[in-house]
């Protein structure tokens, strides 16, 4: 019954399988807490660890200090690089200021920063399909010289796009995109520069894709999918993209429960 005192039918909830988490992720978030306890409190850490108000308050509550800049922590404190990944030259300042840092960057993200160091020491100029301004593209795009990356973010992108050597290119992906859109972009890329070379394996996250996958499911057997998650977080803005796209319109990221709409589910 809702406040008003009008009755409303049963709901069924479906609560997805995989959900919450991902490895990199509670890795993450671990590395803070151990820190935590070994160095005590305040641990500084160069941006949000992860993409999550829930966890940064409660890592807030026990001692860590998020800051987006090396300038704004001390140097006789630890500080933790996010699970996003950071360009080449923080750790270099932070091994010149003679800092105790620890690099909390998801594996699979490191895994697209070793691909693209090899490529570009076989010549290759790289492709990144990503999200502009995003931490996880800035990290990536910032482990070569300027230049050495151009970044897309669509269909129309590739078709601007002038690269130095059309016959000598390669491509990588930020891990938390859409399966369904990158897959386009490319194949665009594949069409516009038929000998760019293609990552050996997928870059976007396992746990990114399986929970794409599930969102799918669920799609035909509901009436409207919430995803909680936070509103910088590309992963919870994708599986609201990919509920929609698959045919759900009533689709709906929300922090917590204080973000649902109640009259919404009245028509549910």
């Amino acid at each position: 019954m809702l406040d008003d005192g009008k009755k409303v039918s049963k709901l069924d909830i479906h609560i997805a399988n995989p959900r919450g988490f991902c490895a990199g992720v509670d890795r993450a978030i671990e590395m803070v807490e151990l820190a935590l306890k070994k160095w005590g409190r305040p641990i500084y850490v160069r941006h949000q660890i992860v993409h999550n108000i829930h966890v940064v308050n409660n890592l807030i509550d026990k001692g860590a200090i998020f800051v987006e800049s090396l300038d704004e922590c001390p140097l006789d404190r630890p500080v933790i690089f996010s699970a996003h990944g950071v360009p080449k030259n923080v750790p270099e300042k932070a091994k010149n200021r003679r800092m105790i840092f620890v690099d909390a960057t998801c594996p699979l993200v490191t895994k697209v920063h070793n691909e693209i160091k090899r490529y570009h020491e076989k010549g290759y100029q790289i492709i990144m399909i990503g999200h502009e301004g995003h931490p996880e593209t800035i990290g990536t795009m910032g482990q070569l010289p300027a230049g050495a990356i151009l970044l897309v973010e669509n269909i129309q992108d590739v078709r601007n796009l002038k690269p130095k050597n059309p016959k000598k290119l390669a491509y990588v992906t930020q891990t938390t995109l859409s399966v369904d859109d990158t897959k386009e972009i490319a194949q665009q890329l594949l069409y516009h520069f038929p000998e760019i070379k293609n990552p050996k394996k997928e870059d976007i996250c396992y746990a990114t894709t399986n929970r794409q996958e599930e969102v799918k499911n669920m799609v035909k057997k509901v009436d409207m999918i919430l995803v909680i998650g936070s509103k910088n977080s590309s992963n919870s803005q994708r599986l609201v993209d990919v509920a929609k796209d698959s045919g759900c319109e009533d689709s709906y990221l929300i922090e917590d429960y204080t973000e649902i709409d109640w009259e919404k589910l009245k028509k549910i």
